[in-house]
C-alpha cells in the first residue's frame, strides 16, 4: 500500500518532464515570455517545493512507523522507501535547476533589452519651432528651450523645460551653437544640475557673430543637463535655426 503512495507521489512531483526535447522548450519558452513571471512568483513556488518534500519526509517516517507497528519491515521494503524518497529528491532537485534555468534566462533578456535600449541615446533641437526673433537680454540666467526637436532617441531631452535627464550612468558628448547680431555679447552655459561647465562666448563689433563650445561628461542616472544664456546676453533664432544644443551617450558605466 505505501509503495503505491510513494508511486502515486513520485508520478504528481514529476508531472513536468526533465528530458524535454528541442520543440518543447520552444514552447516552454514562449509560455515564459507571454507570461513574463516575476521573481517573487519563482520563489514562491521553490518554497512550495521545499515545504513539500519536508512534508514528504515527514509522511514517509509517519508510514514506516505504522508498518512497524503492524507486520514486519523487510529489507525489500525499506530498499523501496529509500530509492522512491532518492528519487522524489532528485526530480525536485531537477525541477529546482529548472526553475533557476528560467528564472537566469529571464533575467538575460531584461538585461539585454535594457543593454540596446540605453545604449541609443542621442537628440538634436534647435531654438525656435517656428518664427523668428530675439532672445534676450536678461538680468538673470535664464534655461533655453530648443524647441525644434530634430532627433530625440530614448526621449531622454525634454523640449518643453530644455533639460535633458540622463538614462544610464555613463559618459555623454553635448554640443551647442549660439548666433547674435549687433554689439550686444551673446554668451550661454552649460550646466550639469547646478554647476557651471563651460561657456560659449562671443562680443560682434558690427553685423552677426556666432560662438560655440562642446563637452564630454560622466553623468549619473537623473542627472541634468541644460544650456542657459548668461546675464545681459541676446541671441537671435530664424527658420534657418542657427541655435543649436545636442548631445548623445558614448558609452556606458
Amino acid at each position: 500500500m505505501e509503495i503505491i503512495v510513494f508511486l502515486l507521489l513520485l508520478l504528481l512531483v514529476c508531472s513536468v518532464p526533465i528530458n524535454q526535447t528541442e520543440a518543447d522548450y520552444e514552447v516552454l519558452e514562449q509560455q515564459i515570455s507571454n507570461q513574463q513571471p516575476s521573481l517573487q512568483d519563482i520563489h514562491a513556488v521553490l518554497r512550495q517545493l521545499t515545504t513539500s518534500l519536508a512534508e514528504q519526509k515527514v509522511e514517509i517516517g509517519t508510514l514506516k512507523q505504522e508498518n512497524q507497528g503492524t507486520f514486519p519491515v523487510t529489507e525489500f521494503d525499506f530498499f523501496c522507501h529509500n530509492e522512491i524518497l532518492s528519487t522524489v529528491n532528485h526530480c525536485f532537485h531537477w525541477r529546482f535547476m529548472f526553475l533557476s534555468w528560467s528564472l537566469c534566462w529571464e533575467e538575460f533578456k531584461i538585461m539585454t533589452f535594457l543593454s540596446v535600449s540605453v545604449k541609443q541615446v542621442a537628440f538634436s533641437a534647435s531654438l525656435l519651432d517656428q518664427g523668428d526673433g530675439d532672445i534676450g537680454p536678461f538680468n538673470t540666467q535664464v534655461t533655453l528651450v530648443f524647441k525644434h526637436v530634430l532627433t530625440n532617441i530614448g526621449n531622454a531631452y525634454n523640449p518643453g523645460t530644455g533639460i535633458f535627464t540622463a538614462p544610464v550612468r555613463g559618459v555623454y558628448h553635448f554640443e551647442w551653437h549660439l548666433y547674435g547680431y549687433g554689439d550686444i555679447r551673446l554668451a550661454a552655459v552649460l550646466f550639469r544640475n547646478g554647476e557651471h561647465i563651460f561657456m560659449a562666448y562671443e562680443k560682434p563689433n558690427s553685423g552677426g557673430g556666432s560662438a560655440s563650445n562642446g563637452a564630454s561628461l560622466l553623468l549619473k542616472a537623473g542627472d541634468q543637463v541644460s544650456v542657459r544664456l548668461h546675464v545681459n546676453s541676446r541671441i537671435y533664432d530664424s527658420q534657418n535655426h542657427h541655435n543649436t544644443f545636442s548631445g548623445h551617450l558614448i558609452f556606458t558605466m
